[in-house]
């Protein structure tokens, strides 16, 4: 019985490190996949992407009709105020007391071309005297219909029109853009947790083979076929191989850590990473680059938006130099009565025109001044715009250039690591059979390592070139589709 009990408590201990940590096969795709699905970046990048959103269906929502119900339900007074007596030629005061209440409908229609806005009202007011006079009222106003506008004023409407489906296109890229910078993060992550993977083996097999060829050159020192020294060395390799193991088993343990963080998965998942097989061999032309990311990239976009701002408020200060008039001109009925029904029954024509004239007489420059920094910072914008077309520019071209190279390393470290790894088998072959020393045994092991280590350095770079490439123009070259329309086949709900 207790031998039973043993062999299940032993079983369980076995069993707790599966349950414990759970196992994930990721290759560069499904990497990608997760790290613009689940990670904390990609999370703030959606809620920074529906802010802009909302942002504009905002502004979208302001070029509507507004219907607004304004409600005064109930309003009392009771004071002493001042009023004159006919009686006794005098002013007295008098206790007050009035109740009112209110309400009314308006609908508003801004207009973007003229700037002003048109209205349509109807309201209803009732109030009650109390005291020794006492009176009811009903006022109406069956119907009001207006137009206010400024004459020579500043035109928002007309300025947002502009800026405003401009800022959301940005928002739109930026958001793409942003999701090109998960990937090339992920990309980074992954083939560091690759490197230490393949580090990890390499000194696994480094161990195995440093006891193995410790065991022959043991035989061998037996027989005097290698000297002293050369068995210390072999001996030398063994530790140090060890070492090396230890070291790599660090190094792979912080690796998958990074790499499970960035996910946002448990930090206990041990994760096997599937190294990706050779790309197919993909040109881009500089000159299809350069003119993706000039029609996609956001940093043009937002460069516009700050030329156009910075025209508004020339715009702005140069209007608001001047002399200024408005008009809020309507034409309706209104009717007052004792009773509700009256208050409504053969209405009178209400019609009101109201014009103002605002001019500024002495400012002591201050407008003046106001107009001539805002055509400064214009220029400064112009200036700025055109710098950061040439730094990006610059940047496409050298990333493309580096890219089209890369796929030419790749070949050649996968040549390379061919080579490597024929070399050092033939060496070791070699070793065994006493046709080869430690130090040709030692710098094939070395090549081998060397050229495995550049290999997937080299699809490192080319994977890191190729997301870098998608994120400055938003195009796919490889399916030949933009990034931003795909972005709105997929997400026609944000449209």
């Amino acid at each position: 019985m207790k031998t039973n009990r043993l062999i299940l408590y032993i079983c369980i201990l076995l069993a707790l490190p599966s349950f414990a940590q759970r196992t994930v096969h990721l290759n560069l795709e499904r990497t990608i996949e997760l790290a613009n699905d689940s990670s904390l970046t990609a999370f703030r990048n959606r809620n920074m992407y529906l802010s802009g959103y909302w942002e504009y269906r905002s502004y979208k929502a302001n070029r509507l009709p507004s219907l607004t119900l304004n409600l005064m339900p109930a309003q009392y007074y009771r004071y002493i105020t001042q009023r004159y007596d006919s009686n006794k030629d005098m002013d007295v005061y008098r206790e007050q007391q009035m109740f009112s209440a209110g309400g009314g409908l308006s609908i508003q229609q801004n207009l973007d071309l003229t700037g002003g806005t048109f209205y349509i009202e109807s309201d209803l007011e009732y109030m009650r005297n109390f005291g020794d006079t006492k009176s009811t009222q009903f006022s109406s106003v069956p119907f009001r219909i207006g137009y206010q506008q400024s004459l020579l004023g500043f035109n928002a409407f007309r300025w947002d029109r502009k800026i405003e489906p401009l800022k959301f296109e940005k928002v739109k890229k930026e958001f793409i853009y942003n999701s090109e910078q998960v990937s090339e993060e992920a990309v980074r992550y992954f083939f560091a947790l690759a490197m230490a993977q393949v580090d990890y083996r390499m000194a696994k097999d480094q161990v195995e083979s440093a006891d193995t060829l410790y065991n022959i050159g043991r035989q061998r020192h037996k027989i005097a076929a290698i000297s002293q020294a050369d068995l210390l060395t072999l001996e030398l390799d063994k530790v140090n191989a060890y070492n090396s193991l230890e070291n790599a088993q660090i190094s792979l343990k912080r690796a998958m850590f990074s790499l499970a963080s960035f996910l946002n998965m448990d930090k206990d998942t041990h994760i096997e990473i599937d190294v990706p097989s050779r790309p197919r061999n993909l040109v881009i032309p500089i000159e299809d680059a350069l003119a993706k990311a000039k029609e996609n990239n956001p940093s043009y976009l937002e460069q516009q938006q700050a030329v156009l701002e910075a025209e508004r408020n020339v715009n702005r200060t140069k209007v608001e130099s001047r002399f200024n008039a408005s008009l809020n001109a309507s034409v309706g009925f209104n009717q007052v009565a004792e009773n509700f029904k009256d208050a409504y029954r053969k209405p009178l024509q209400q019609d009101l025109v109201s014009v103002s004239v605002s001019i500024p007489l002495i400012d002591w420059g201050v407008r003046k001044g106001k107009y001539n920094m805002a055509k400064n910072n214009l220029n400064m914008a112009e200036i700025a715009a055109r710098q950061e077309e040439i730094s990006l520019e610059e940047e496409v071209t050298m990333t493309v250039g580096d890219f089209n190279i890369q796929q030419r390393l790749i070949n050649s470290a996968e040549e390379a690591l061919d080579l490597a790894v024929m070399a050092y088998e033939q060496t070791r072959q070699r070793f065994i059979i006493g046709k080869a020393d430690v130090n040709s045994l030692a710098m094939a092991l070395n090549r081998q390592q060397e050229a495995q280590k550049n290999y997937i350095l080299a699809l490192q770079n080319y994977w890191m070139n190729y997301f870098k490439i998608r994120r400055l123009t938003l195009f796919d070259f490889e399916s030949g589709f933009s990034l931003s329309d795909k972005f709105d086949f997929n997400n026609g709900l944000y449209r």
